[in-house]
């Protein structure tokens, strides 16, 4: 499928896997060991797949100090989420003002020297707001919290005001209003922020942050991007999750 003209610099375009599988993953907030363990158990190979974040890279977990190590990676997309944002605004010296970081789990940056601190800012304040993923079944969006139009290709063709950078950031307007109606133009789009027991579906929209980063409590859903069948994991004893929970 082609490329479409995208004017949105804070939208990524990303062509099709042609060798292998792409999966969305919900937050991740520094639990990249648990991350590690649900990729090995749904048999993801580096050589061929790739991982698509929706955002919270870090925070809260124990290995949030392990985030330029997965971006590295050439199979490893990310967007950012909220709590990257207030990450890499406090890394380059501009905290956000409305949310103290530091009482969300932000600690881990202060335990960083000066020089390292720099680097991850300006990583995570690299990583676009979206992701469009072409597939062979049409192409598939990823915004962290919320989707600020109900057509996707305002996303292509408007620069985002600060208005809609906060709704993709922070909202959870859809989830809440039970809103149903489809994001137009995109077969899907898929969204992390609002923690919840199982994935669920309004529309063509995905909530998948079902809390993998909550030792314990919570588990990572893998959203395969080309067949929109999502697993549970971590765990050895991943299951396709069953289709009425979709």
């Amino acid at each position: 499928m082609p490329f479409r003209s995208v004017h949105n610099s804070q939208l990524l375009h990303v062509a099709a896997n042609k060798v292998g599988r792409d999966f969305a993953v919900g937050d991740i907030h520094g639990s990249f060991d648990a991350l590690q363990s649900g990729l090995n158990s749904i048999g993801f190979s580096p050589e061929k797949d790739r991982l698509f974040s929706v955002g919270d890279l870090v925070d809260r977990g124990p290995q949030s100090k392990q985030v330029l190590q997965w971006l590295d990676q050439p199979w490893f997309y990310a967007i950012c989420g909220n709590h990257d944002f207030m990450i890499w605004r406090s890394a380059l010296g501009m905290p956000y003002p409305h949310v103290d970081v530091m009482a969300h789990g932000g600690e881990w940056l202060q335990e960083l020297s000066l020089a390292d601190q720099h680097t991850v800012g300006q990583r995570l304040a690299q990583l676009p707001l979206a992701i469009e993923l072409e597939t062979r079944q049409g192409p598939v969006g990823l915004v962290h919290a919320d989707c600020p139009f109900d057509d996707w290709q305002d996303m292509r063709q408007r620069e985002l005001a600060p208005s809609d950078k906060d709704f993709c950031l922070w909202s959870r307007e859809r989830y809440l209003l039970n809103y149903k109606k489809p994001v137009r133009n995109i077969r899907a789009v898929v969204h992390g922020h609002t923690t919840l027991d199982k994935m669920q579906q309004l529309g063509n929209v995905y909530f998948i942050d079902t809390g993998g980063w909550k030792a314990g409590q919570g588990h990572f859903t893998f959203l395969n991007l080309q067949t929109l069948v999502a697993t549970k994991g971590p765990g050895p004893c991943h299951s396709l999750i069953p289709r009425r929970y979709r």
